[in-house]
């Protein structure tokens, strides 16, 4: 077993401090289900006196995860720190862009206040989704975007 741990690039060495914080992690089950696996990981990989230091084989096996988990648990720690592996990295950009910016949703926001169409006692969203494409306020929306964008304004209805 030394021999591998000598061979391993990114060897998890573990304070104290950061087993019990782990544990806590396991024990209490308050976490996300991945926080959970990455808590379990280091405690076994840990090559300290009080740690299991398994190989990553054997973590595996035992945790039933991919080899690809434990590599990049094992390196987030040594490049990144402890606090890196327990947080979720924050995206630099959305998934999906945004279709409208502030302006556009504050003439949407005004739209909505606004007296609606003749025949009708209020907005709806199919009705908002239209009338913003046809005033140019942007190129595309869906009913679930606008929405969205009123509920943040608290002017959702239901």
């Amino acid at each position: 077993m030394a021999k591998e741990i000598a061979v391993k690039k990114y060897v998890v060495k573990l304070t104290e401090e950061e087993r019990h914080t782990l544990e806590e992690i396991i024990h209490k089950g308050k976490r996300s289900a991945q926080q959970i696996m990455k808590a379990r990981i280091l405690l076994k990989a840990d090559i300290s006196a009080t740690g299991e230091g398994w190989t990553d084989v054997q973590i595996v096996k035992a945790l039933q995860t991919s080899l690809c988990t434990v590599v990049r648990a094992r390196q987030q720690l040594v490049e990144e720190g402890f606090e890196a592996v327990l947080t979720r990295k924050q995206r630099a950009t959305p998934a999906i862009p945004r279709i409208s910016d502030g302006e556009a949703e504050a003439r949407l926001i005004a739209l909505a206040c606004s007296e609606p169409p003749p025949g009708r006692a209020r907005w709806t969203l199919c009705l908002l989704e239209e009338k913003v494409v046809e005033l140019h306020i942007v190129d595309h929306a869906s009913d679930n975007t606008i929405g969205r964008t009123l509920k943040k304004t608290a002017l959702s209805r239901t």
